[in-house]
């Protein structure tokens, strides 16, 4: 074993010189035109990337908002279940975090209030439009009223 892994060290030995003359004879590196290329098909990739993405994250928005507001409809359904009532407007969706005084729970109906997709709380009204409650987001602009992503988004 030890005499083949001398015969390869030397084999190499004599072999290196004339092994560092060729590959450095070679040029290294790229050209300014493959760089140029590569450059091109990266900017391709990313506009169609970003063509067919950027439309998909409004609708992801709302649909996170949607999913969002069925959780707390569903805590408010629970809450109601315990506390024989909804929240009044004045206590608002902050009850949803704290445990009911009838003990019933250890905890909140809900570990801690989200966020909107836009980063806003979301609203709460006692009475609702149709209901008896209503919780909603104001959309992408953050305020009543609105077409597409700007609308208000209700629960059901």
């Amino acid at each position: 074993m030890l005499k083949i892994l001398f015969h390869l060290l030397t084999d190499l030995r004599r072999a290196g010189p004339q092994y560092r003359r060729q590959r450095n004879s070679q040029p290294n590196g790229f050209s300014l035109v493959e760089l140029m290329v590569v450059i091109f098909i990266l900017g391709l990739i990313t506009t169609v990337v970003v063509i067919n993405v950027l439309p998909n994250q409004e609708k992801a928005m709302v649909q996170k908002a949607k999913a969002d507001i069925a959780i707390l409809s569903q805590a408010m359904e629970s809450y109601k279940l315990d506390n024989f009532s909804y929240p009044s407007a004045s206590d608002g969706l902050k009850a949803l975090v704290t445990p009911p005084a009838s003990g019933a729970r250890r905890g909140g109906y809900v570990k801690k209030l989200p966020n909107d997709p836009w980063g806003r709380p979301y609203q709460y009204s006692n009475p609702g439009r149709s209901g008896d409650f209503d919780i909603y987001s104001l959309g992408a602009d953050g305020a009543p009223g609105g077409e597409e992503e700007d609308a208000d988004i209700y629960s059901d």
